[in-house]
């Protein structure tokens, strides 16, 4: 796994064959980069790294200049790893925590630029996961939420939906905040 841009271009990072993760490929990455460069502008922004795994995204994101990201993941493993490769990378811009990612967009208190999520292929809840996060409004305005996530899996009917796209195996689903309609 490597940085592909910004200020740690090239960089690889050598994860721990023991954790249970499945890191995006290189080739997804570039791909959700670069559609995500010619509709957001990164530079400050806060973001919310969810099953975070390696740390692959968050590091992406410090390299290419957020300004502030949260990590989470549940297992103790990733979020050792993630901390000691954050003391490298930034750590002043990183907040890592072990947790479950459900009841983590619970407890946080802030809006974000961008919210990513790369939960288990396996995992059974990715479209309450996405609702929820509509729901709770975690997305600052023109912010972003993407989730990763297998062929099978199909979010087009959740408000807020944008597109899919798919790189190789690999599939990320877009979706902005959408207003609530309040009744007065």
């Amino acid at each position: 796994m490597r940085i592909i841009s910004g200020r740690w271009r090239g960089k690889i990072i050598n994860a721990p064959e023991s954790l249970p993760v499945r890191p995006t490929t290189d080739m997804a990455k570039e791909g959700l980069f670069n559609w995500l460069s010619t509709r957001m502008d990164l530079e400050g922004a806060a973001a919310f790294d969810l099953f975070a795994g390696t740390g692959n995204i968050t590091y992406e994101l410090i390299s290419r200049g957020i300004g502030r990201v949260i990590a989470v993941d549940k297992d103790p493993g990733c979020v050792k790893f993630m901390k000691r490769m954050t003391e490298q990378l930034g750590p002043n811009i990183v907040e890592i925590f072990q947790a479950d990612a459900r009841v983590a967009i619970k407890r946080v208190n802030r809006k974000f630029r961008l919210i990513f999520a790369d939960p288990p292929y396996e995992y059974p809840d990715h479209e309450r996961l996405t609702r929820e996060i509509l729901e709770l409004q975690l997305l600052e305005e023109n912010g972003w939420y993407i989730i990763e996530h297998p062929v099978t899996v199909v979010l087009t009917d959740i408000p807020g939906y944008y597109e899919t796209r798919h790189y190789g195996k690999v599939h990320f689903s877009f979706f902005q905040q959408t207003p609530v309609l309040r009744i007065v």
